[in-house]
């Protein structure tokens, strides 16, 4: 891949000069103790400012207001992004990532007229409503239905774990449209305005503090049948273009934001404590930071080496999923090594609305923050699953019967 990226210094320059104007550096901490609507303001500030610097949406088409960069260009960009620690845009990723894979692929001309332009204003925020109670793993066993009824669609159900959704004006929504059909296919994907009467917004207090997802419950909820995305009952199809969004690209940016926040870690390990004593002297602790040195060089090779596949027109076949798996146990692992060399400081969770994963400047924070990563975007239980079937080839162990 470092061949490909090589025709690419003369953007990546102009990128690194982009962010040395543009980039607050003290913007970590004014969002320490912010509230949520400095938050937000923030968040819209940095969109605003990304979009002006043609980088907001590179991955989008230039016919849709997007940057139309190659896929090593955006790699440079992301590259470039989280080694400057610049802010991740987490308020907007629903609609920036998500929205625009499902739309561009599935959605109605229509449909992409109305709402990815207003995306780009950075007026337009999306969540996504998927996993209910019961069905998170297991997502195709969802029971919130929608019945047709004329030109509308009435919904009944609830929904759980939606990141920013008491934000969101729009949900990407599944919803069973047939009760009689294999559960895979009686799926439909909608576009729900959550100003519609009958939605009800619950923010869910995390373990952190913060209150980063919400349920949703949908009392007699009407949505127009033009509003159906990819045709009645054909909503899992739909929902694999929306899924696939979240890798790749993601992984990269994470997985330098990392190799950045150990270089600080292995900074505190070399200054002298209270005691005129150093960290890196302990046996112990310089044996934990190199083998956390050592993973994420190995997780840089893991994704390098997908990035060269999708590069070559390769395809990603399990890549992502065992990614997804070394990537978020490796991040709990670093931040938990992050609390146990920072003390009795490193204890404070810290109140911030930015996110988690080694960003927030609070170490047990980001501990807290790191196990919510084995099960979004699909446990790694699930995720195993997939490598062991798809990858190796393994039998689905038979259920055993309850006696």
């Amino acid at each position: 891949m470092i061949d490909e990226l090589k025709q690419h210094e003369p953007f990546r320059r102009s990128v690194r000069a982009w962010l040395h104007d543009n980039l607050p550096s003290d913007w970590q901490s004014l969002m320490r103790g912010a509230s949520e609507e400095e938050h937000h303001a923030f968040q819209k500030l940095w969109f605003t400012k990304m979009r002006e610097g043609g980088f907001v949406a590179p991955h989008w088409p230039k016919a849709w207001g997007g940057g139309g960069m190659s896929f090593a260009e955006q790699i440079v960009l992301y590259e470039e992004l989280a080694r400057a620690g610049a802010p991740r845009l987490v308020v907007y990723f629903i609609s920036l990532h998500h929205v625009p894979a499902t739309l561009l692929e599935w959605g109605t001309e229509a449909q992409r007229a109305r709402h990815l332009p207003a995306i780009l204003t950075g007026d337009e925020i999306w969540c996504q409503g998927f996993s209910e109670p019961n069905a998170g793993s297991d997502l195709a066993a969802l029971r919130t239905k929608a019945v047709r009824e004329g030109d509308h669609y009435i919904v009944n159900g609830q929904k759980i774990w939606s990141s920013h959704a008491q934000h969101a004006r729009y949900c990407l929504l599944l919803a069973r449209t047939d009760q009689t059909a294999p559960k895979h296919k009686g799926i439909s994907y909608f576009i729900l305005d959550l100003e519609t009467p009958g939605v009800t917004r619950k923010p869910i207090k995390q373990l952190t503090g913060g209150t980063h997802f919400s349920e949703l419950f949908f009392d007699d909820v009407r949505i127009p049948a033009e509003n159906l995305v990819g045709g009645e009952h054909n909503g899992w199809a739909v929902a694999q273009a929306t899924l696939a969004s979240e890798r790749g690209l993601t992984a990269l940016e994470f997985a330098e934001r990392m190799g950045v926040a150990f270089g600080l870690l292995l900074a505190d390990a070399k200054a002298p404590t209270s005691a005129g004593k150093r960290l890196i002297d302990d046996d112990e602790i310089r044996r934990l930071l190199v083998g956390i040195h050592t993973r994420i060089m190995a997780l840089r090779v893991l994704i390098n080496e997908m990035l060269t596949r999708v590069l070559n027109h390769q395809g990603t076949g399990t890549e992502p999923s065992i990614i997804k798996v070394y990537h978020s146990e490796l991040l709990r692992d670093f931040t938990s090594l992050g609390v146990r060399m920072g003390g009795v400081h490193a204890q404070y969770v810290g109140e911030v609305l930015m996110g988690g994963g080694y960003e927030s400047g609070y170490w047990m924070h980001d501990y807290l923050y790191s196990w919510a990563c084995t099960i979004a975007g699909g446990s790694n239980e699930i995720q195993r699953n997939i490598i062991a079937e798809r990858a190796l080839g393994l039998p689905r162990e038979p259920k055993l019967a309850l006696a």
